[in-house]
């Protein structure tokens, strides 16, 4: 982990998730975020002594398990507050709903783990909380309620609104709870007109055009995509197969869940634009072009 100064008040750590840092004074910081896990919480907990401040409050901008790792041992060791926005609160405090949210039932023991399922923390709202000099926005699509934070250094948080180009040419998909919402979130950050921005899972910088057209542009691929499969009657599974083997990617029980659930998401907004249709024969239901 690296510490980064990147305005008067405003710093962050290079991190696999990267961690907001904000100075309300010369001795008390706020955090966003806390990285996948313990370990990550006990080198924020290091950086942060060694630079003689004190953790006030954590603000998780969504609950995912890479966002929220750290919080319950930074919480155990600092009695801080930690501010989550809705639906986040609830998951956030409740780990266990997202691995079961991505399951559709009790998650069986192989995905009950720290990708998929954090340690609870004490959460309470962010709503009219938040001190002087730090904002909230909605960022909904990636997730239910996640949100991203800007700071009076005018530095955006833009949490897992983008990808990186890595991340895409890699693994194609990244995970979407809402696709219509994400793509209007894409439009939003558009509009956005600030200093520097950092999404969780990219590098720093200064114009996010590009990144956007890059995550709206392969939306839209998958969704072709999963167009195209569909021009003969096919099972989620056969779904879920055909876009792996197209993508060149390998299947285990975390990306079986989580690309899983993101591509029944895509198959819901197919639907609700009357792209796609299903039946039922045989008590298998079968997508299909209209």
């Amino acid at each position: 982990m690296e510490l980064v100064k990147v305005g008067e008040k405003t710093y962050y750590i290079k991190n696999a998730t990267n961690i907001g840092i904000y100075k309300i004074d010369d001795n008390n910081v706020y955090l966003i975020d806390t990285g996948n896990d313990k370990e990550a919480g006990k080198k924020i907990l290091k950086i942060i002594d060694e630079n003689g401040w004190n953790i006030k409050g954590i603000i998780n901008t969504h609950s995912n398990s890479d966002h929220i790792g750290g919080n319950k041992i930074i919480q155990d060791r600092t009695n801080c507050i930690i501010f989550a926005y809705n639906i986040e609160r609830s998951f956030t405090e409740f780990p266990i709903l997202e691995s079961s949210f991505l399951y559709g039932g009790y998650p069986f023991k192989d995905i009950r783990n720290k990708f998929l399922l954090a340690k609870e923390s004490v959460v309470i709202s962010i709503e009219n909380n938040l001190p002087d000099g730090l904002e909230y926005f909605t960022l909904k699509g990636h997730f239910f309620d996640m949100i991203g934070i800007k700071t009076s250094d005018d530095v955006y948080f833009l949490a897992d609104s983008l990808f990186s180009e890595e991340t895409i040419k890699k693994y194609h998909l990244f995970f979407i709870y809402d696709v219509r919402e994400f793509l209007n979130t894409l439009d939003y950050l558009n509009t956005l007109k600030g200093s520097l921005y950092i999404p969780s899972h990219c590098e720093k910088t200064s114009d996010i055009s590009s990144l956007i057209e890059l995550n709206r542009n392969k939306v839209k691929e998958i969704m072709s995509k999963i167009y195209s499969a569909c021009e003969k009657e096919m099972t989620f599974e056969e779904i879920l197969k055909y876009i792996f083997d197209e993508y060149n990617l390998a299947m285990n029980a975390n990306q079986y869940i989580l690309v899983g659930s993101t591509i029944r998401s895509y198959l819901s907004y197919l639907f609700d634009e009357n792209k796609l249709c299903y039946e039922f024969k045989d008590n298998k239901m079968l997508w299909k072009q209209v």
